[in-house]
């Protein structure tokens, strides 16, 4: 593979009109942007694109750029210069690019932080009903009957709930005594997540109809999610990817995706 132009004066023109050769196919630069939108690859350049804009005003310290250098180091298994340029060759890098890619990733999680650092707990608020944990245990068939049989054998503790579901319940919990869990609220359905969110622990459920299903539905335990650290990163990186699909969402509907020769973007 290589770059050529159709002239051979190395001037602006010539780069505008450059072309990639590939064996025996020749790509015009103005094929660039249809191809990498055939093959399903645009997004992801206006991803790196948008990142890079993103971060270009990201200021990092010495000391900040220095661990970035050792964690890269740590990471990649490098323990000296030859290792480093055996690395940086097998994927056809300079050494000067080296900072760029070492310090990108810390930038990008400043720039979350700087961004939406501060709204942290008024997002986790909005989505903490989803994020609450809950273990359930479940039994679904499609007999009613059964199922209302069920539920008082559950009620008058004739049966153990656990024996009943791997006797009776048509779903892959039957394997574990329908246990379920623990999963976020948001996981079930919206309706079964409704149920259990009103639910008490112990507190065994009438059968209720579920689409195809009759659900006898036990709540056994509820676990309130936390703004941890992990939650905090979780809740950052999604604010992070609504924006950058908002981002290129706009980039694509605005149509400035084309090569125009006769200026510079």
């Amino acid at each position: 593979m290589k770059v050529t132009s159709h002239s051979g004066n190395p001037d602006e023109t010539d780069i505008m009109t450059a072309v990639l050769q590939i064996g025996d196919r020749t790509i015009n630069l103005d094929e660039i942007i249809p191809l990498l939108k055939q093959y399903g690859m645009l997004p992801q350049l206006l991803k790196e694109i948008v990142i890079d804009n993103a971060t270009a005003s990201i200021e990092l310290s010495e000391e900040e750029v220095q661990k970035a250098y050792k964690q890269f180091y740590q990471q990649q298994q490098l323990g000296d210069e030859e290792q480093l340029q055996a690395w940086l060759k097998s994927r056809g890098w300079e050494r000067e690019q080296l900072e760029y890619l070492v310090t990108r990733t810390l930038k990008l999680e400043k720039f979350k932080q700087e961004t939406w650092g501060t709204k942290l707990e008024s997002y986790f608020l909005q989505r903490k009903e989803k994020l609450d944990k809950v273990i359930y245990s479940l039994i679904r068939i499609k007999d009613i009957a059964i199922a209302q049989e069920l539920y008082f054998r559950v009620q008058e503790n004739e049966q153990p709930f656990a024996e009943l579901a791997r006797e009776y319940s048509q779903g892959p919990e039957a394997q574990t005594g329908g246990l379920i869990g623990p999963v976020e609220l948001g996981v079930p359905h919206p309706i079964l997540a409704k149920m259990l969110l009103k639910s008490q622990p112990g507190q065994v459920l009438p059968p209720t109809r579920l689409g195809d299903w009759i659900l006898i539905v036990r709540l056994d335990n509820f676990i309130p999610a936390q703004l941890d650290a992990a939650t905090q990163q979780r809740l950052l990186n999604e604010q992070f990817e609504a924006w950058l699909q908002g981002e290129i969402a706009s980039a694509i509907k605005d149509g400035k995706l084309s090569v125009d020769n006769s200026t510079q973007s």
